[in-house]
């Protein structure tokens, strides 16, 4: 089972993974950040604000981006941190999946980066017939100390019980769409029952949530907006959670959800909008 190592009471609590690595509840997630400054300076904000989980993509093409950003929030020594006070999270992308391509890929993220290790990379989209190949990329570099956690993106559970039928390392992760309307109560069960930490991407539906009327009752009530009442509802689910944005006081605004705690009813309230409605691809369904 995932716990916690403390309670969630500030951006730097973490769960413990499966394997005993602590991974931050809270990140900044950069899909569809171009590169530029604007990531660079997200990038630094986020960590001067006191985020310590950074989590990109290949695909995402902002890796260099994200390296620059971390490279200039470590400089100078000024916020006291170093290398090994950050996670950072990549994704192996559907084109390289494969043994040799996903050892390759690796490198190629490592390199754009600049890091020498990861702490955290997934395998993007369950793409049948050639996750198990990538997986067992992850498990060489698992074994290898490239990377200190390995897990996946995107997989339902038939996709995790197929992939461990014949894995040597169970998946830490599964990061997945996850929010108000779409709340993965049976995945969230049964990677609880594995030992998997759930992750949410998209927590926030994408801005579309924050006109709901529960969920402005529910914010409202505990004089905080929509978006922190959402995020407030995924952590004390027990799911780790990556809202994105690239502005500094979107940026703050989003981490500022450790003073105070849904009561029951809310969370029973949020748990009920469920819609099975997704803004993103059906894992069984995509053709990427």
């Amino acid at each position: 089972m995932t716990t916690t190592t403390n309670p969630i009471t500030s951006l730097q609590a973490t769960t413990t993974l499966s394997n005993g690595v602590r991974m931050p509840w809270f990140g900044l997630g950069v899909f569809k950040v171009e590169e530029g400054a604007e990531l660079v300076e997200a990038i630094k904000a986020a960590i001067k604000h006191g985020y310590r989980s950074i989590d990109t993509a290949a695909i995402y093409e902002n890796e260099a981006g994200v390296g620059q950003g971390i490279r200039e929030a470590l400089s100078g020594g000024e916020t006291g941190l170093t290398r090994d006070d950050l996670f950072i999270t990549s994704k192996v992308w559907n084109a390289d999946l494969g043994y040799e391509q996903t050892l390759a890929a690796f490198e190629t993220s490592l390199g754009k980066l600049g890091l020498e290790y990861l702490d955290l990379y997934l395998i993007h989209w369950p793409v049948a017939g050639k996750y198990k190949e990538a997986w067992r990329a992850l498990e060489a570099l698992y074994k290898q100390g490239r990377v200190k956690a390995i897990g996946v993106s995107n997989f339902q559970i038939h996709h995790l019980k197929d992939l461990m039928e014949t894995a040597e390392i169970k998946p830490m992760v599964n990061q997945v769409e996850l929010h108000p309307l779409l709340t993965q109560q049976e995945l969230h069960s049964f990677t609880k029952e594995q030992g998997i930490q759930l992750e949410a991407w998209s927590p926030l539906m994408q801005g579309q949530l924050f006109e709901h009327p529960v969920l402005r009752q529910i914010a409202a009530r505990h004089g905080k907006s929509v978006a922190q009442a959402i995020l407030r509802w995924n952590l004390q689910r027990g799911v780790v959670t990556i809202p994105k944005s690239t502005k500094e006081q979107r940026i703050i605004e989003n981490a500022n959800v450790f003073d105070f705690e849904l009561t029951s009813d809310d969370m029973e309230q949020i748990e009920a909008l469920n819609e099975n409605r997704r803004v993103g691809p059906d894992p069984d369904n995509f053709d990427f």
